[in-house]
């Protein structure tokens, strides 16, 4: 059953003029056959009749993947996270998606790789397997490649852009919160270190509750001129 859905209902109606600039070395199409698409994955262990550690999440991309991404992320055009738990082969799964040359994919494989911290949770089996693209050849060049197939080819060569800011911004905001919840927390030892993300795990959570409907959706809604979106209703309702 179908449903017509304003997002938003209230507040911020006026809307500037905005002029879209897109990274230099970012066209609408990928030409350069040396850049492409690449994925750094994590997987996490998940026992039987257990929850998602969801925070393992957290500490991987604010202390595995952000120190890299500092590093060379004048070097990649396009990056974001992926997250996803479910009962099957993929599990509970985090990743890293980034479009540079395979020059930069292999640089950024080797900082993840090094990472002691990394290392430390394989140790202690939360991520229990990490897998990495073979940099010898560009196997998805296209802006679009890793989009849903079954959106049109202009929304699928343009949500990169989208997903990128909204993965600054979710990797911005874990900082933000471990500013304050991870002080005066011990977190030389590893106990301390997943308690600490456990706390900002569930921080950023409520946040989402409590302002995700006018932080995000409200805004997002308002840049589409508050058009309905059709939502397929099931009354739980995740976007």
């Amino acid at each position: 059953m179908g449903l017509l859905v304003a997002v938003a209902v209230s507040g911020c109606a006026s809307i500037g003029k905005v002029q879209l600039i897109e990274p230099e070395s970012v066209g609408q199409k990928a030409v350069d056959a040396e850049k492409g698409w690449w994925y750094a994955r994590f997987r996490m262990d998940w026992p039987k009749d257990a929850d998602p550690a969801w925070y393992v999440d957290f500490i991987l991309a604010h202390r595995v993947i952000s120190p890299a991404l500092d590093q060379y992320e004048k070097a990649i055009s396009l990056w974001r996270f992926h997250r996803r738990a479910k009962r099957d082969q993929g599990g509970h799964e985090f990743s890293f998606i980034f479009f540079a040359s395979r020059e930069t994919a292999q640089e950024i494989y080797r900082a993840i790789q090094s990472s002691r911290l990394l290392e430390r949770l394989i140790a202690a089996h939360l991520v229990v397997d990490t897998i990495y693209d073979d940099t010898t050849v560009v196997l998805r060049p296209d802006l679009g490649a890793t989009s849903d197939r079954n959106w049109s080819p202009e929304i699928q060569r343009t949500w990169p852009f989208y997903i990128m800011g909204v993965s600054r911004m979710w990797l911005n905001l874990i900082d933000e919160v471990s500013k304050e919840t991870l002080k005066e927390r011990g977190l030389s030892n590893l106990d301390g270190l997943l308690e600490g993300y456990r706390k900002v795990n569930e921080v950023v959570e409520e946040k989402w509750r409590q302002e995700g409907s006018h932080a995000f959706l409200h805004h997002l809604n308002a840049i589409f001129g508050y058009e309905p979106v059709l939502i397929y209703e099931r009354r739980l309702m995740n976007f």
